[in-house]
């Protein structure tokens, strides 16, 4: 292959006659090395990245599952003498970051659980009218009696939490998961 004569300092370019690729033209620069990865060498990196991946989400796996959740340590939440049949009282457990609901049931029984939806951590609210637990991002709702899902994407039932009357005070004693 010929090469057309430049005039000093530019590069010489095959002669766009000669067969040369139409891309050959429009970026006629090469890379040193641009042949050094084969096909199999691409694919080992693949296969090393993707093992890469796998084995961090198995560790974030492994340490969710074994870090120490905090259940809570006893606490009065509100006399109950102050809520109504049919009711609910919101408050913070087991830290000041975690919502929670107690529920006066219709009956006479109480329940508290976890605000947020086993979904997508969302706060669900009581509805009375109904009597059951709604998550307003995707419509989940709850079954006020137990916390298990009866309809939407969640699947999970809402961790309750452990209830105590003592002395008219209702007090919240722990997180069952």
């Amino acid at each position: 292959m010929t090469s057309t004569q430049q005039p000093s300092g530019t590069p010489d370019f095959p002669d766009p006659d000669e067969g040369t690729p139409v891309w050959l033209k429009d970026f006629p620069h090469t890379s040193a090395g641009e042949d050094a990865v084969t096909r199999r060498a691409f694919t080992r990196y693949l296969i090393a990245g993707s093992g890469v991946f796998a084995a961090s989400t198995l560790g974030a796996a492994v340490w969710t599952s074994l870090r120490d959740l905090d259940s809570g340590t006893p606490a009065p939440l509100i006399n109950l003498d102050e809520l109504a049949e049919g009711e609910t009282h919101l408050f913070r457990y087991p830290g000041p970051d975690d919502p929670a609901i107690l529920i006066h049931l219709p009956g006479g029984s109480l329940v508290a659980y976890s605000q947020k939806c086993t979904h997508l951590g969302c706060v669900v609210f009581f509805e009375p009218e109904l009597t059951e637990l709604v998550c307003p991002c995707h419509e989940g709702i709850f079954d006020p009696t137990t916390g298990d899902p009866t309809a939407g994407p969640p699947e999970r039932p809402l961790p309750s939490i452990a209830l105590e009357i003592r002395d008219n005070m209702i007090w919240a004693l722990g997180i069952q998961r």
